[in-house]
């Protein structure tokens, strides 16, 4: 919400009284003149309450749950994670997740079919298509692979990849909502293949998306790049969340404390828990370990409330949310990014290079 929008209402009263008392003052000595300031004054005024107008009329509405069609099925013969049949959520593994030679190759394999699939779905965002169409999508192509999607069934999630637009911060469920005009969306893409979870997600744009909530995104997406650029052996995990917490605060935005990254590799979650604000996370990042970094900003406050689906979290007062999010691999000298991805004609482009 823009300064001009805070001052027209609650400054009204008061600069009415004053854009009264300034025409007497000039009427006293000049009649013309007199006339002149009002006019200017009134087409000021004027002006400013036709963009309060305008500015109110091109917010997206609040976000509200839509229908939510039946659970999709995964054939028997595709491998699946302990809790795709019971709807169980597992407590989060206290082991960090460090893989052998054989073990990051499924970790690539798992990482580029995520971003593969997640390509795939940002390609279909467009005014008018609902996101259970993305979720059908996305459930196709990982069947198709031969994995099953994460999401599904995890703590009784209905749907097999989360989509969050506009307030909603994460674990959006995909439902009858039409995507429109000026919408960003958040598409959180994991696949589990070959016994190994590739977690990734980005945002999107939806037709013309207003310049705030480009911004937010593009600086989103700074401090997750910024934030694999340190990662290393050695390397505190509490730096991470120094890095991001910079950034954010740098342009004055919320930074989400109650998400955080994580350890993900044969197990959905996992030790480090990675926290994308200022903190004391014991431990270090270690050779062969495969974690996401997934930071959250907001436009407003960063304070988050839930439907009553029991996953859908938004920011308590509307105001725009935007997340990132890469599983890593920290490497002999550095990280590698297992769910790099291509450009998309509607989606923000990542670095080039080694943050690709």
């Amino acid at each position: 919400m823009s300064s001009a929008r805070l001052v027209a209402p609650s400054a009204s009263p008061g600069l009415g009284r004053a854009l009264l008392a300034a025409p007497r003052r000039a009427y006293r000595t000049s009649r013309p003149r007199a006339i002149e300031v009002v006019s200017q004054a009134r087409k000021g005024l004027s002006e400013l309450l036709s963009l309060s107008k305008k500015e109110e009329s091109s917010k997206p509405p609040p976000l509200r749950p839509g229908k939510v069609s039946p659970m999709l099925l995964v054939p028997a013969h595709i491998q699946r994670p302990p809790y795709a049949d019971s709807g169980s959520m597992p407590d989060w593994d206290p082991n960090p997740q460090i893989h052998d030679a054989a073990g990051v190759e499924k970790m690539r394999a798992a990482g580029k079919l995520a971003a593969q699939v997640l390509a795939m779905a940002g390609g279909m965002v467009r005014p008018g298509i609902t996101t259970d169409e993305i979720d059908k999508a996305v459930h196709a192509m990982c069947v198709e692979a031969g994995a099953y999607p994460s999401p599904l069934n995890y703590g009784q999630f209905p749907k097999s990849v989360c989509t969050s637009v506009n307030e909603c911060i994460c674990h959006g469920i995909p439902d009858s909502r039409a995507l429109r005009d000026g919408d960003i969306v958040n598409i959180d893409v994991t696949v589990f293949l070959n016994g190994h979870h590739g977690d990734t997600s980005r945002m999107f744009y939806v037709g013309e998306v207003a310049p705030e909530a480009r911004k937010l995104c593009e600086v989103t997406k700074e401090a997750l790049h910024a934030a694999i650029k340190i990662c290393g052996p050695g390397v505190p995990v509490k730096e991470i969340g120094r890095t991001i917490q910079a950034i954010g605060d740098e342009h004055r935005y919320g930074v989400v404390k109650v998400f955080v990254g994580h350890g993900v590799g044969t197990v959905f979650h996992s030790w480090p828990h990675v926290a994308h604000h200022k903190n004391n996370e014991p431990g270090l990042l270690q050779k062969g370990m495969t974690f996401t970094i997934e930071p959250m900003f907001t436009l407003g406050r960063p304070n988050e409330r839930y439907w009553n689906d029991g996953w859908t979290a938004v920011t308590a007062d509307g105001s725009l949310s935007a997340q990132w999010e890469h599983t890593l691999l920290i490497t002999d000298n550095g990280v590698d990014i297992l769910t790099a991805y291509e450009c998309t004609p509607n989606g923000m482009h990542p670095a080039t290079g080694s943050t690709a």
